[in-house]
């Protein structure tokens, strides 16, 4: 196990290098220019964004803020299905 002084110590430079990290992917969904990119810097972002919020969970040392993962992980993956699906019936047509 890391020790709690440890972690506590790079949770701000680990905050800051995702909070950085979830603006480049944003920029990138802004400019992409076909639905896979997208896609995938959608998924890169909210993957960001679970970590962000297990850090901020660290943080606080509060397991009840973890809550929230669940349903996220489960909407990215709800995202790949509809896109893989109508990406799949559109290269059908």
């Amino acid at each position: 196990m890391v020790a709690l002084e440890a972690l506590e110590s790079i949770l701000p430079f680990l905050t800051g290098l995702f909070s950085l990290a979830m603006v480049i992917y944003s920029l990138r969904v802004l400019t992409s220019r076909n639905l896979g990119d997208a896609v995938l810097a959608i998924d890169a972002l909210t993957v960001d964004l679970i970590v962000l919020m297990v850090l901020v969970a660290l943080h606080y040392r509060s397991p009840y803020l973890l809550i929230g993962v669940i349903p996220l992980a489960a909407w990215i993956l709800i995202l790949d299905l509809a896109v893989a699906r109508y990406l799949e019936k559109r290269w059908i047509k």
